[in-house]
């Protein structure tokens, strides 16, 4: 089990990943990234898929 935070609002993933809120949120729709939905908005969204994502994107890129 790892003790490192794996949930991120978009906001604080957007800052310590380095991507575009509209990125991280175009990801989560595509279903990319799993997040924690509330209120009718992505709360929260998971840091490990953001990882492998960004590894991707930046192999791309």
């Amino acid at each position: 089990m790892s003790l490192a935070k794996t949930w991120y609002t978009v906001e604080e993933a957007e800052s310590k990943f380095g991507v575009p809120k509209t990125l991280v949120l175009k990801w989560v729709e595509e279903g990319l990234v799993r997040c924690e939905p509330g209120g009718g908005k992505v709360v929260s969204v998971n840091g490990d898929d953001l990882e492998l994502k960004m590894e991707e994107y930046v192999k791309k890129g």
